[in-house]
C-alpha cells in the first residue's frame, strides 16, 4: 500500500490497518531477531577466528622476546624495555597458577568427580556426582566404613567455586592475549627505532585518555560478581536435582541432565499445566498493567496541562503522593481493606449489599490487582508525560488549528505520536518489569487463591512469584532455576523484538 491509499482511508480503516500491520509484522520481526542472533554468533566466531589468526601471526613474526612471552608472560615486554609492564604480566601469571594449584583446579575436578566406588553405580565423595550411601569401601582393605556426611563436600560451594574458577580462567586468557599483543607491539616500536613507552607514563594514561577504562573497572568487576556469576550458577543448577531432598551440606545433589526441563514442559502434567496457565496469566497481567497505567497517565497529564486548569502544581503533588508512599505499605493496606472481612465489605454489608470476594476468587482477584496497580503506577507515567507535553512546540498546535484540526485530531496526530516515540523504551522496560512485578502480586494476593490444578502456585501467581514459592516454600531450587531461564528468555527476546520493531529504534535521531 502506498502513501496515497493510506491517506484516503477513514480513521477506522487506518486503525485497523495499523493493528493488522503490527500483527503481520511479528513473524518477520521474530525471523529478523533470529537472523540477527545468527549474525551476532557469526561475528563472534569470526572475531575468534581472526583472534587465533592474529595469535599465530604474532608468534610467527615475533622475535625471541615475543615468542618467549607465549610461555612466560611479560618476557617480551621486559626484553623490549618495558620492565614494569612485564613484571605485572608475570605477576598475573604467577597468581593465576597459584590460584589454580591451591584452589581452582580442585573444584574443576570435583565438579565431575565420581568419588570412590562402593557398589556398581553407587559412589561417594563426589560433590556433583552420585548420591553417597551411608558407608564406603576402603580402597586398600576392602572393608566398609561409615561415611560422615559432614565431611562430604558442599555441592553449592563446589558449583559456585567452579563457576568462579571458569570466570577467572576467562579473565586470565584475556590478560594472556593482551600480553602477546603488548609484546609484539613493543617489538614493532623498537624495530622502528623508537623507545617503547615507560610504565609510569602508561599508567598516567589511565588518568587521561584511557580514563574511561579506569572508570569501567569496578562496574565490570561488580557485573561479573553479582550478575554474570549468579546467572551461570542458576543455569547450571537447572541441570541438577537440587531440592528439599538433596540439601547441602548434609546431602549432595548431582547432575540429572534435562530431566527438570522435561518435567516442567511435558513429562509431569501438573507442572506443565501450571507453567502454561501461569505464562498466559503473566502476559495478560503485563499487557493490562502496562497499558492501563500508560494510557491513564497520559490522559491525566493532558487534563492537568490544559490551560483552563488552575493549581497545576497542587494536582501533580496530590497524585505523586501515591508514588511517595512505599509500594509495599500501600499494597498491604489494600489487602487489609479488600479482605472478605475487611472494612470495605463491612461498609457494603452495612448498606445491605453482599460482600464482594475481591481477593478470594480467581477472576475478581485478577481484576483487583490490575485496578490496584493503576493507583500505584499511573503517577509515574503522568510525570513523564507532563514533562514531554511541555517540550512539544506550540507552533505545531497553532498550525494544526489553522488547518482545521480539532482537539482529538491534534492528540492523535501530534501529542500521542510524540509521546509514544519518546517513551517506547520506557514502555518496553515497564512491560518487562510487569512480567517480573513481584510486589503487587505477592503483597496483595500472595499468589492466591490457591487451586489443586496448580503445582505449588495460586491463580494470580506470575512466573516470578511462582519461582519465589518454589525456592522459599517448597525448596525446589532445580525447578525454580528452570523457571528463571524461561523468564529470562521471554523477557530478553520480547524486549529485543519489540524495540527493534519500534520507530524509536529505526529513527533514533529524529521524530516524524
Amino acid at each position: 500500500m502506498d502513501f496515497l491509499d493510506y491517506v484516503q482511508m477513514t480513521r477506522g480503516q487506518k486503525i485497523a490497518y495499523k493493528i493488522k500491520s503490527f500483527f503481520t509484522g511479528i513473524p518477520g520481526a521474530i525471523v529478523g531477531f533470529f537472523v540477527a542472533v545468527g549474525n551476532l554468533f557469526k561475528k563472534i566466531f569470526g572475531t575468534i577466528g581472526r583472534g587465533f589468526k592474529g595469535y599465530g601471526s604474532r608468534f610467527a613474526k615475533g622475535d625471541i622476546g615475543t615468542k618467549l612471552s607465549y610461555v612466560i608472560m611479560g618476557a617480551g615486554s621486559m626484553i623490549h624495555g618495558q620492565i614494569g609492564k612485564g613484571l605485572c604480566f608475570l605477576a598475573a601469571e604467577v597468581a593465576y597458577f597459584y590460584f589454580m594449584a591451591t584452589f581452582g583446579f580442585g573444584y574443576i575436578t570435583k565438579i565431575f568427580a565420581t568419588g570412590v566406588e562402593v557398589e556398581p553405580g553407587v559412589i561417594v565423595d563426589g560433590c556433583i556426582g552420585k548420591e553417597p550411601p551411608i558407608y564406603k569401601v576402603d580402597e586398600i582393605w576392602g572393608t566398609k566404613q561409615v561415611v560422615n556426611r559432614d565431611t562430604l563436600d558442599d555441592s553449592n560451594k563446589v558449583l559456585l567455586f567452579f563457576v568462579l574458577t571458569c570466570i577467572v580462567c576467562i579473565a586470565f586468557f584475556a590478560v594472556y592475549i593482551t600480553n602477546t599483543k603488548s609484546a609484539y607491539a613493543s617489538q614493532e616500536i623498537k624495530q622502528s627505532g623508537e623507545k617503547p613507552i615507560g610504565f609510569l607514563a602508561e599508567m598516567k594514561m589511565f588518568l587521561d585518555e584511557r580514563f574511561h577504562v579506569t572508570l569501567l573497572v569496578l562496574p565490570i568487576i561488580g557485573l561479573l560478581t553479582f550478575t554474570v556469576l549468579p546467572i551461570i550458577f542458576t543455569i547450571f543448577m537447572a541441570f541438577t536435582n537440587y531440592n528439599k531432598e538433596h540439601q547441602p551440606p548434609g546431602n549432595m545433589y548431582w547432575w540429572v541432565g534435562f530431566q527438570n526441563f522435561a518435567e516442567v514442559f511435558y513429562s509431569s502434567p501438573l507442572k506443565s499445566q501450571t507453567l502454561g496457565k501461569i505464562i498466559v496469566w503473566t502476559f495478560v497481567w503485563a499487557v493490562f498493567a502496562t497499558f492501563t497505567n500508560y494510557i491513564l497517565g497520559i490522559v491525566i497529564a493532558l487534563m492537568i496541562n490544559k490551560k483552563e486548569i488552575k493549581f497545576k502544581g497542587f494536582w501533580r503533588t496530590v497524585l505523586v503522593v501515591t508514588a511517595a508512599v512505599p509500594q509495599f505499605v500501600t499494597l498491604l493496606i489494600m489487602k487489609l481493606l479488600l479482605a472478605d472481612a475487611g472494612p470495605v465489605n463491612g461498609f457494603l454489608n452495612s448498606l445491605g449489599i453482599a460482600s464482594i470476594p475481591f481477593l478470594s476468587t480467581a477472576m475478581s482477584a485478577r481484576v483487583t490487582v490490575i485496578v490496584v496497580n493503576m493507583w500505584i503506577g499511573v503517577p509515574y507515567t503522568m510525570l513523564i508525560s507532563s514533562g514531554l507535553l511541555m517540550n512539544i512546540p506550540e507552533d505545531l498546535y497553532e498550525s494544526a488549528r489553522i488547518d482545521g484540526a480539532n482537539a482529538f485530531q491534534q492528540f492523535t496526530k501530534i501529542t500521542f505520536p510524540y509521546i509514544f516515540f519518546v517513551t517506547t523504551p520506557y514502555l518496553i522496560t515497564t512491560f518487562v518489569g510487569n512480567i517480573n512485578n513481584f510486589n503487587v502480586i505477592y503483597f496483595l494476593t500472595t499468589g492466591g487463591p490457591d487451586s489443586t490444578d496448580y503445582y505449588k502456585a495460586g491463580q494470580t501467581d506470575l512466573l516470578v512469584t511462582w519461582l519465589y514459592k518454589l525456592t522459599v516454600d517448597s525448596k525446589d531450587y532445580n525447578l525454580a532455576a528452570v523457571i528463571g531461564i524461561v523468564v529470562f528468555i521471554i523477557c530478553a527476546t520480547g524486549s529485543l523484538i519489540t524495540f527493534n520493531m519500534s520507530k524509536a529504534s529505526k529513527n533514533e535521531e529524529e521524530f516524524s
